[in-house]
């Protein structure tokens, strides 16, 4: 499930504008399955993230907090696999991930180095919104100096910074049980430290799942960001860790000299782009596969084989998929690649056959 925005504020070139792409995962999914008003309530999910983007944005907002702010709405809908609609492990528990990269510090934070490119996290069992967690601990170098962290740790600092924790029954929603007791063959019983049943609406399209919810944007300042959220795989061992909080794998940005050589200054000077460029890239689908380097393998394309974003996407989950991987990925670049449309408009799609319609 995939969507776009571009560009919310006018702009003379479509390296100034803002361009945003969202994903609520890859997963066991089928359309001859689903019904009109399963794929209605999706959609719906996927707009209202867009629409709290266009606000952020119209106010002069950074990427950072855009993808923020796409993925906090897509963790707080139990129909996506993150947040309050992550699924269970083995065990019965909830353990969460999250992860933010930057192609460069944020405008708002210049007391944030060049080197703290961005963090992930992982094994989260309390944090309402690891979105939010994951932007904390970033800007947070004092008291976050690492690339990774997980557990307690990682929470008891957000907690620290006045990051909002909840009782681990806050994540439990009674399809995404269902699916945990039918993949281990189990009656569908109730937990017995649930106190009553959530609330019930119709099943999600995804069974046993294993994707995520992703957000990418690039700003009017040309910085891109990358966000990943995710409950994990259905029934993963404890402690399991997948490709969502591994800089690499499932998620990337970085922004590098791209005038090499006379023919590209040139070149470069010819379409009115600046020197650098940028890439950002958000994973979904198998993490136990995607842990082989696919997001960084994306702009390694892009930067040293000089491929266009669409070609080096392409190649790069045609490989995932040799390996046998299942998923996909979102990507802009500087450029406004990726996605391109200068009437603004929102549009959705849930599954890879679908044309975008306006959301």
């Amino acid at each position: 499930m995939s969507t776009d925005k571009t560009p919310l504020l006018p702009s003379q070139t479509s390296r100034k504008s803002y361009t945003l792409v969202i994903h609520g995962g890859a997963g066991t999914m089928s359309k001859a399955g689903s019904t009109k008003e399963q794929q209605m309530l999706y959609k719906a999910g996927l707009a209202k993230a867009l629409h709290a983007v266009s606000i952020l944005y119209n106010q002069d907002g950074e990427a950072m907090d855009a993808v923020v702010a796409a993925v906090t709405v897509l963790e707080d809908n139990p129909l996506f696999n993150a947040g309050k609609g992550a699924v269970f492990n083995v065990a019965g528990k909830n353990e969460l991930e999250a992860s933010l990269m930057l192609s460069k510090p944020p405008a708002s934070h210049p007391e944030i180095p060049s080197s703290r490119r961005g963090l992930g996290l992982t094994l989260l069992t309390s944090t309402k919104n690891p979105s939010h967690l994951v932007r904390a601990l970033y800007l947070s170098p004092s008291l976050a100096p690492h690339a990774f962290l997980s557990g307690e740790t990682a929470e008891e600092i957000g907690e620290s910074l006045g990051e909002i924790l909840v009782d681990p029954s806050y994540f439990y929603t009674d399809h995404r049980w269902r699916q945990h007791r039918r993949g281990l063959g189990l009656p569908e019983d109730l937990p017995p430290d649930i106190p009553e049943p959530g609330p019930t609406f119709l099943s999600p399209l995804d069974q046993l799942p294993t994707g995520t919810v992703g957000a990418v944007a690039l700003d009017i300042r040309g910085c891109i960001a990358s966000l990943t959220s995710t409950g994990g795989r259905t029934n993963k061992l404890v402690g399991r860790i997948g490709d969502t909080p591994l800089m690499g794998a499932g998620f990337w940005a970085e922004e590098w000299n791209d005038n090499s050589g006379w023919v590209r200054r040139c070149w470069n000077k010819f379409r009115g782009y600046q020197g650098r460029r940028a890439v950002g890239v958000s994973g979904t689908g198998d993490g136990d596969v995607g842990v082989q380097a696919t997001a960084s393998t994306i702009a390694h394309r892009v930067r040293f084989l000089k491929q266009s974003l669409a070609v080096a996407c392409a190649s790069a989950v045609k490989d995932l998929a040799k390996d046998g991987g299942i998923g996909g990925v979102i990507a802009l670049d500087n450029r406004g690649n990726g996605i391109i449309r200068e009437d603004g408009v929102s549009k959705t799609a849930i599954f890879h056959d679908d044309v975008l319609e306006k959301s």
